[in-house]
Order: C-alpha cells, then structure tokens, then sequence
C-alpha cells in the first residue's frame, strides 16, 4: 500500500502537523508494507504569499476559508470575498483576488509536482479552518486522478458532518471519524483486500447502513487503550519540504501528551468530539519522545498539543526537565493550577507561555458555563503565572447566553483588581456542534439554532442545506447580551492600552520586597504616578500569609490576636487599593514578589 497524507491551508506554517506525524509513524510501524509520505502544502503557500500574510489570515476563524471558498465556487466567490475583506479589516493584507491567484497557483504547482498514480490512498487531515482548503485540493485532485481514493478525516469530521460531505461532494470516498491510526490502518487492509470494511470509525458512500450504524462503543474500540505503546510521530516530511523553500525559521515541533480532556464538562465546549475518553502518556515516555526529536531535527521550541496536560504526569515531566537541563521552551494549555509551587516547577522545566480556560470572572456564571472553578481560582492562576515569570494566555467569553447584569458588573469589578497582570482576550460566545449548550439549548434560553451567517457566505444555498457544520448561529438574546457585555469590551481595550504604554515592562506592575519585618509594594495605576506602600510587623505577615488563596477563618487562627473586625477592616483597606482580591470567604494578595 503506498498512502500519501495531506494538510492543508491553514495550518500553522512554523511547525510540521501533529496529525500527518502520528498517522505516518503508526502506519509505517505496521507489519505490512505501507509506504507513507506526509505532505504540507501550507509551506509553499505561506512562501508564496509571505509569511506575516499568511499568519495574519490563519489567525481568523473565517478568512482564509473564504479565500478557497473563492475557488471552490466560484458562482458563489462575490459573497465569499465580502466575508473575507470583514475579517481582514484593519490589517494590512493585500486583495482578495491576488491571494486567491497565489493559491490557485500553488494548488497547480504542487499537482504538478506529485505523482500520485502509485497512490492507494489519499488522506486528508482536516482541522481548524483547512475545511474549505481540503474540498477544493481534494476536487483538483479528483480532476487529475478520478480513481484516487480519497479520504478526509481530524477534528472537523465529526460523524454528522462527515455524512453530510460524503453526500455533498462526490469527491470524498471515506470519512474516518474520531481517533484516526487504527481505523485508517483497517482502510488500507480494506482497500488492499485484507480485512472487512472498519465500518465502527469508517464511512463510506457505498454503504449507507454502515455510515448510520456507529454508536459511541463501537467508536471507542477503534481509540488506542494506551498511548505509550505508539511509536514517535515522523516529521521527516516536514523537514524535506523545508530544506527546498526560503522561509527563515527554526521550527517548533509539537508534542502529545494526551487526548481529550480530563475535565470535558465546559458546556460552551465542543474540541472533545472526536475522543471518547481521557488517555495520556506517562512522564518517561514523554521524555524519551522529546529527547528522540531534540536529537533528530535540532530544535528547542516545543508545543503541547493537549486540550489540558495530565497534571500528575506533567509535573513529574517537568521534574525530569530540570534535571535534563537543555534550554527548551514549552507552551501548552492547562487548566488553572491550585499551588504557585507547582506553576514553578513547570516554568523551571521549562514550560514559559500558556493558555488557560480563563473564559469567566464570575462565579454564577463559571457555574453555568460548567467550568468547575472559581474566580478565585482564575485570579490566583492569572497571579501565579506572573509570579512564575510565565506568560498566560487566556479567552473571556462574552456574550454567554442568559448572562446577567450582575455578572457583568462582577466580571468589571474583577478586572479593575487583576490589571497587573497580562491582559485576557474578549471571546465573543459562539455556539459550536454538540457542546452541552447546542446539545440543549432551551435550558440556555435558546429557541432555535440555524446556520451561521459566515458560512452561508462559504458555502451556496445548495451545498450549505447539505451540511452540519461545527459552528452555528442561534436565535435567542443575542442582541440584549451584545449591549450588556459592551462595557466589558471596552475595559478589556482599556487594560491592553494600560499594558502597552508602561514604562518599564520588566517589573510587573504590582511586586513587593520583602525588607524581613516591613515589606515595600510597587504599584503601578493608569494615568497617575507609581504609588508605593509600606506594610510593617504584623500586616506585612498577614499580607505574606495571603500568598495564596486562604480563608479569613483560617487567617483568624494563624493571628488569634487579632480581632475579627480588626482583620476585616484591614483587608478591606488591602483589597480598595487593589492589593488583595477578596471573595466571600478567601483572600489573595495580589502582588508579586519582585526578582
């Protein structure tokens, strides 16, 4: 069997897919003789249109599959193109029908390029934003090899929308759904006439019964039980391509620790659809993996590509980091971690930068949304990263359907205290395929769900009546809950401009030191002068003792000598000068300590 494997547009050009790297090493591993070859278009289009183009449209949910929306139909290109140029307002960006031309160039230049008659079998991964990219690569492809087979598989192929494409375009034969190593390894048997059709993760326009018969049991059996057992994704593709184009980069590679999310509750969440539990590695594995690519490619940029990184085993990875003592940068998404001890140790491992599932700043509405923390949990996470010398990442979602007005008004009284630290990111609410919200939209006041207006700009009436796609839109209070967060929208500006115009970005804007009986607090505020305050004997050790979330009634017993009302007062006076964020029960000094 000769398999070649493709990812497309709009893939992230500084680094060799995660997806075509695990399918290639565990196709190759097999005991027959399967030839693979991983290719990665996106290289040759991020050259050709140049790199900071490329990166500003990859950063759009919607932009660059208009541009391929363009090309796919072109009856329908005027519609896409207006959706494209809302998108790139404001950005420097040369015109829609010069990018389309560039892709149209590189979709024939790369054909010419492959010869593709020795293929058994074409394989497309399809993620974030390579959905309209893949049909039309797929269609020149068809063009020129109409007995090719091809198959799409990845994180968009959810069963639903892998039916819909399968009945959409005639160009697609296979759609694997979920986990993609082991039911693509029995289409190659299938397809070599060594095994039966893997109809339990495999669809198929010829067989209409086996496309409706998965259930979640039968998906299940196709996941690997155990990640340890499967051999180190191949990136040696990626690296070939890169040695015969000009872009001036060292790669990051990226990593799997695991899959799925431990957590898997968010109800705004739907990037969990193509897993059906929670695997990892455990931390020698993992180690022995980054060592193997550390050796191989000479590269020390890594990325996580987790939805959340084990947290047992990932401390005990970043242990052997430090003892390994390579100067390796990590990124990767976690959930809040509780102890600032345990933010060290990933950031002495090695771990600099995050995103975490920030997403409120509001309890009542953290708990609608499922996110199983506090906002307590979320400043103290925002805090222990600054203390770590770690850059966080993180999204608050706006919008949420059925938010109130005091949820709005919480979220703005939390922002005015975490200023110091690195600004979050407005993240408009949108209602994605089979998260809990869609999956049950009257209990979030939602009345009916329908298409998203982006996509009936992709897509023809048609076609579009045809598909289930991942992100929809909704009928609700969409308009009431776009005006009630615009103040929250406005702050979020306000705290990126306060950020942008400090004077001297390597002290954090709200640090102490320590003098051993006093501690002196460096404060910065918008539009006014450093103010600095002086905490003596006693109120520097409560201030100390609040390094961390610690509940008033635990602070009343750690300095029994001090009356309720006197420890109330005083943290009050703390927590109106922004120096320690309180809630009904807990306390946190905001300040980090200053190195």
């Amino acid at each position: 069997m000769h398999v070649t494997l493709v990812s497309m547009p709009w893939a992230i050009f500084n680094r060799p897919s995660i997806q075509l790297g695990c399918l290639k090493g565990f196709l190759s591993s097999r005991p027959e003789r399967i030839t693979v070859r991983a290719c990665h278009p996106y290289l040759r289009v991020a050259e050709a249109m140049g790199s900071d183009t490329y990166h500003a449209i990859s950063e759009s949910n919607w932009a660059g599959e208009a541009l391929y929306s363009g090309l796919l139909f072109p009856d329908h290109a005027e519609e896409a193109e207006k959706l494209f140029r809302r998108e790139m307002a404001g950005r420097s960006c040369p015109d829609f029908a010069e990018l389309t031309a560039v892709l149209e160039q590189e979709m024939s230049r790369w054909l010419d390029e492959q010869d593709l008659h020795g293929t058994d079998l074409l394989g497309f991964s399809v993620c974030f934003s390579q959905l309209l990219a893949s049909l039309y690569a797929a269609q020149a492809v068809k063009g020129r090899y109409p007995d090719l087979a091809i198959v799409f598989g990845g994180s968009t192929c959810t069963a639903e929308l892998g039916r819909s494409l399968l009945q959409a375009f005639s160009g697609i034969d296979f759609i694997v759904t979920g986990e993609g190593e082991q039911p693509l390894y029995e289409l190659t048997r299938f397809l070599a006439g060594r095994g039966p059709f893997p109809a339990h993760s495999v669809l198929g326009w010829e067989d209409e019964d086996t496309a409706t018969a998965e259930t979640d049991a039968t998906v299940r059996a196709s996941e690997i039980r155990d990640l340890n057992t499967l051999p180190y994704p191949d990136f040696d593709d990626y690296f070939r391509e890169l040695q015969e184009i000009s872009l001036p980069f060292i790669p990051v590679l990226p990593l799997e620790f695991s899959r799925g999310c431990w957590w898997n509750r968010c109800a705004f969440c739907n990037l969990n659809l193509q897993w059906h539990r929670y695997r990892f590695k455990n931390h020698a594995r993992m180690l022995a993996e980054l060592v193997h690519m550390l050796q191989r490619h000479q590269c020390l940029d890594f990325t996580f590509t987790d939805n959340a990184l084990p947290l047992r085993e990932a401390e005990r990875f970043f242990l052997d980091m430090v003892a390994f003592a390579r100067d390796i940068h990590f990124f990767a998404e976690i959930r809040a971690l509780k102890r600032l001890g345990t933010w060290q140790t990933f950031r002495n491992g090695g771990l600099r930068s995050v995103q975490v599932g920030i997403e409120a700043l509001s309890d009542s509405l953290l708990t609608r949304m499922n996110k199983g923390v506090s906002v307590m949990e979320n400043v103290a996470a925002m805090k222990f990263a600054q203390a770590a010398g770690m850059d966080l990442d993180g999204n608050l979602i706006l919008e949420f359907p059925g938010s109130t007005e005091e949820e709005v008004r919480e979220t703005l009284a939390v922002l005015a205290m975490v200023l110091p630290y690195r600004p979050l990111k407005a993240a408009g609410f949108f209602l994605g395929h089979g998260s809990p919200v869609c999956c049950r939209p009257g209990d979030y006041g939602i009345s009916a769900t329908f298409h998203h207006p982006a996509n009936r700009r992709l897509f023809p009436a048609e076609i579009l009546g045809q598909l289930d796609l991942l992100i929809k839109s909704y009928r609700g209070d969409r308009g009431l809950q776009a005006r009630r967060w615009q103040p929250v929208r406005r702050q979020l500006r306000a705290w990126q401009e306060f950020h942008r115009g400090r004077k001297d970005p390597s002290l954090p804007p709200l640090s102490y030191r320590d003098g051993g009986d006093f501690l002196i607090i460096r404060q910065e505020v918008p539009a006014g002068p450093v103010l600095h305050h002086r905490l003596r004997g006693l109120s520097r050790k409560i201030y100390l003792a609040c390094e961390e979330p610690v509940s008033k009634k635990k602070l009343l017993h750690l300095f029994n000598r001090v009356k309720e009302e006197q420890l109330n007062d005083f943290l009050a006076g703390l927590r109106n000068k922004r120096l320690l964020f309180t809630d009904d029960t807990s306390c946190l000094a905001l300040a980090v300590r200053q190195r």
